[in-house]
């Protein structure tokens, strides 16, 4: 597409395109070095002179965080540009702690003289906050890098790829849908980030990160012939992925949007669910978020303590010593892992915020709870559980701030529900034990309640099983689940070949609120006898 085609396709382009602060026109680090991966020697001397600060001041520990984040999305409907945004934000934030208790204090301007400002601010925040303390925080043991480099996996960067290239892309994946006959609307989208992250500590710590983050995305709608219905599908198949613009390309949404085409149509025919108890088979383009609100949530420490029951809420892993180590989650084969390891997970890192190299930890262990995701403050709340189990109390590296503006707490990593392990089970296998069941493709609207135990789930396409076949489309399907139980249902899981790496882009938690990206891998899962309800019926 060339530039002159671009600007006729919307009349808001040049308005739509608001790139925020150039790089050669910022403060300090916003210089062409700032995008490198390789540590530069600016930033680390800023970052000394902000640990100084802090620690003249009165610190008893200080860490830094040097972020330059650009993010980039691009959103059309059939022939039409709906939006255009390319946006750069930079910074630094500076948290310490004083006799126990935290400070925090963040500046836009990145200058030798307002990094120690700052600084001081921060420690001064914190004796402030010492009147609501509490207990004095402490802090678990971990290994220092003092000069770590890593970098996300990616084979194309998302930001050299020029918009029109993206925009002509999107506009054959449209036009591919709007092939099929009875779609009436495409909406498609792409969204990038490029964070570069300098982070250096009281400890020694010092590391550069540069994380990328894609996410291509469709939704198609058909409507009936006589506008009495409408049904959608999502590109739920597309997960997004801390890869470059390559995962546009591999994810091949231009092939793909035939077939979501195909299946909006298939929905206005398809008939509408009975209610009532069924075999239910998950694909994972579905039970990831299942796997994100059932598990990985609820096994937040910080809000199993309580600390987040005023927005994200609490857990019904309460009390600790009647769980953890002995609460069944689900089958002797069932096992959970936490990770940020994983090559174009939404969470992996080389470090997390803390400086901390993250561990893989089983938070399910053959069907039982074993730990859960904490930080390096978090870690020493479980350190008589540790040390029971002959563990040194330490951090699982699961501590992150979506910006420099923000103060790092405890997020999720990339949490996965392992393969069967026995066998390469295939969805048929899954489908051959059943008599009466649904299959549920790709993820949709959901609920659940504060503690993450009562939830209810529904999806993108329903199919109907009978006897052991999979059979036609159904409608208006969701099922609901009290977690223990769901997870206890599931007598049977799909082996490598059916495994899929789902995830989301913004989970929010804390206040004042923040987002971030994880990435969530599993098999598809059988789970006998689930409640089925019809989304389309009021009684």
């Amino acid at each position: 597409m060339k530039r002159r085609e671009f600007l006729k396709h919307t009349a808001v382009a040049a308005a739509g395109l608001t790139i925020v602060g150039r790089p050669e026109s910022l403060h300090g680090i916003l210089t062409p070095s700032a995008f490198s991966p390789v540590v530069d020697e600016e930033r680390r001397a800023l970052a000394m002179r902000a640990l100084n600060a802090a620690q003249g001041a009165g610190a008893d520990y200080a860490d830094v965080r040097i972020n330059t984040n650009r993010n980039q999305g691009i959103s059309t409907r059939e022939r039409q540009i709906l939006g255009v945004s390319d946006n750069v934000t930079s910074g630094f934030g500076v948290r310490v702690l004083v006799e126990g208790t935290w400070g925090f204090a963040a500046s836009g301007v990145v200058t030798p003289d307002e990094v120690e400002r700052v600084a001081r601010v921060a420690v001064a925040q914190a004796r402030a906050n010492r009147v609501a303390q509490r207990r004095p925080v402490e802090l678990a043991p971990y290994d220092i890098e003092s000069d770590g480099v890593w970098r996300s996996p990616i084979r194309s960067d998302p930001f050299e790829i020029p918009i029109e290239e993206k925009v002509a892309y999107l506009f054959q994946a449209n036009e591919a849908a709007m092939g099929v006959a009875g779609v009436r609307f495409v909406n498609s989208s792409m969204f990038f980030l490029r964070e570069d992250k300098f982070f250096a500590n009281t400890d020694g710590v010092v590391t550069d990160q540069t994380i990328f983050r894609c996410l291509p995305s469709m939704n198609v709608t058909a409507v009936s012939a006589d506008n009495s219905d409408f049904q959608s599908r999502s590109s739920t198949d597309i997960a997004p992925m801390g890869l470059g613009y390559e995962h546009v390309v591999d994810s091949d949404l231009v092939g793909l949007a035939p077939r979501f085409a195909e299946e909006a149509v298939e929905k206005l025919s398809a008939p509408s669910v009975d209610p009532g108890q069924y075999d239910l088979i998950l694909l994972p383009t579905h039970l990831w978020l299942t796997l994100h609100e059932a598990i990985a949530h609820p096994t937040e420490l910080d809000r199993i303590f309580g600390y987040e029951a005023n927005y994200a809420g609490t857990s019904f892993i309460w009390p600790l010593e009647e769980y953890l180590g002995r609460f069944r989650y689900g089958p002797d084969w069932m096992n959970v892992v936490g990770e940020r390891s994983t090559p174009g997970g939404l969470s992996t890192v080389g470090w997390d915020d803390e400086g901390v190299a993250p561990q893989d930890y089983h938070i399910v262990k053959d069907g039982i709870l074993n730990d859960l995701q904490t930080t390096r403050e978090q870690a020493l709340w479980l350190e008589d559980w540790y040390r029971s189990q002959g563990r040194e109390a330490r951090s699982h590296g699961n501590s992150y701030a979506q910006s420099w503006a923000d103060v790092q707490f405890q997020r999720m990593p990339n949490i996965n529900l392992l393969p069967y392990p026995d066998r390469d089970v295939s969805v048929e296998e899954l489908a051959e034990g059943i008599e009466r069941g649904i299959l549920i493709d790709g993820s949709g609207s959901f609920s659940i309640d504060q503690q993450r135990y009562n939830a209810q789930f529904g999806g993108q396409v329903f199919r109907e099983i009978r006897n052991g076949r999979i059979g036609g489309m159904l409608k208006d399907v969701a099922y609901q689940i009290r977690t223990p139980e769901f997870w206890n249902a599931m007598d049977l899981a799909g082996g490598e070949s059916t495994y899929f790496t789902g995830g989301a882009f913004g989970d929010g938690k804390g206040q004042p609120a923040q987002s971030n990206a994880i990435s969530h891998g599993c098999p598809a899962t059988r789970h006998r006898s689930v409640t089925v309800i019809n989304t389309a019926r009021s009684v």
